[in-house]
């Protein structure tokens, strides 16, 4: 499968930005997608993500009530909605997937095959 990211920008803080990870090839339904962010001079980090078939989402502590994280099968596309942005929340965001992950790897970025390019996210104040 391929990912494409899209719809970074520039916003205030305490605006909202609505990412997308459109997908092309076979078996989207199967596969585990993922954002992850990398901020300038930081690890890549795991923001939300939607489990194989859209079974579940789960969210990382600092996404958690402000980011929602929703999957449209009929479009081959996960979307980000991240509202309540703050400065911290500037960096790259990539989505990631894969068919392979098991649930106990799902927050990891190794345990992803398949990537996006990235998207940037600039909060200002």
């Amino acid at each position: 499968v391929q990912l494409q990211a899209s719809g970074g920008g520039l916003v205030q803080a305490g605006g909202s930005l609505r990412l997308s990870c459109a997908a092309s090839g076979s078996g989207f339904r199967s596969y585990a997608i993922t954002w992850f962010r990398q901020a300038p001079g930081k690890e890549r980090e795991f923001v939300a993500g939607t489990w194989k078939y859209g079974s579940s989402t789960h969210y990382s502590d600092t996404a958690k009530g402000r980011f929602t994280v929703s999957r449209d099968n009929a479009k081959n596309t996960v979307y980000l909605q991240m509202n309540s942005l703050k400065l911290e929340d500037t960096a790259v965001y990539y989505c990631a997937g894969s068919d392979r992950v098991i649930s106990s790897e799902k927050s990891n970025p190794r345990a992803y095959v398949f990537w996006g390019q990235g998207t940037l996210v600039t909060v200002s104040s």
